[in-house]
């Protein structure tokens, strides 16, 4: 059970907790009586208890490990509570483009969701998006050393790129981690699955590194990022400041 509202409980539902009752609630009569619904649905963020549930067909994981906190999932789940209430396009824009409806400060968005929870949000944020983003990252940099070089035949650089972050190929890597967590042998993942999976190859990488590799490795890719998003936003002014924000500092929050 969670130690307070801030805080996320490792528990497993198939139905609804008490507390996430409560949430979606507070969660429908604060929007019905006029609060912004971006500001009621990061409140009941934080009164959200459950890791994971099953709901309509679907299984939701909100927490990966006890650590890392996917918020925007849980703010789809919540946004399925309130959908006839709030303009869609708003919500489209939030769960598929990142793009929140009022400009909040890290502080405000971090007392509205918790103090807990928007570390556990640092963790995934750190450990499973720009986890993923630095294998992009690396992937690119070792084709663009081959085309530099002359080289031809490219070969397989996606297990270049595993081999040089993380010390073995993409294959031996989810072998590993599917025998870890005792989930069968199959040729894909499914989105949960993949979450782990970068969340898992983030943590052996912390192992594996030494504090200067992981500095220049995470520099590489936050530079990658910065430069991805002011393309992005020079093609569409209006996203400027509001769509794939970067990553804050990393802080005690991160792993």
């Amino acid at each position: 059970m969670a130690s307070g509202n801030s805080s996320v409980a490792r528990r497993e539902t198939t139905g609804l907790a008490p507390a996430d009752i409560k949430a979606i609630q507070q969660l429908k009569q604060a929007v019905a009586r006029g609060e912004h619904w971006y500001r009621a649905l990061l409140k009941a963020v934080k009164l959200w208890n459950s890791t994971e549930e099953d709901y309509e067909g679907r299984h939701y994981q909100y927490l990966i490990d006890n650590e890392a906190f996917d918020w925007l999932l849980l703010a789809e789940r919540l946004c399925k509570e309130i959908s006839p209430l709030i303009p869609h396009q708003e919500q489209i824009n939030l769960l598929f483009f990142d793009q929140p409806p009022l400009e909040l400060s890290k502080d405000e968005f971090k007392e509205l969701i918790g103090s807990a929870k928007y570390q556990a949000y640092l963790n995934y944020l750190y450990g499973v998006f720009m986890e993923r983003f630095l294998i992009l990252t690396t992937v690119e940099e070792i084709r663009k050393r081959k085309r530099t070089s002359g080289v031809t035949a490219e070969g397989n650089s996606t297990d270049e790129a595993y081999h040089y972050l993380y010390g073995e190929s993409e294959e031996e890597l989810a072998r590993r981690f599917r025998k870890e967590k005792r989930y069968p042998r199959r040729r894909s993942m499914n989105l949960s699955e993949l979450n782990q999976f970068a969340y898992w190859l983030f943590k052996r990488r912390l192992l594996r590194s030494d504090k200067s590799r992981l500095a220049s490795d995470t520099k590489k890719a936050l530079l990658a990022l910065h430069q991805r998003l002011e393309q992005k936003n020079k093609l569409n002014p209006r996203a400027s400041g509001k769509v794939g924000k970067a990553p804050p500092q990393c802080d005690s929050a991160c792993p």
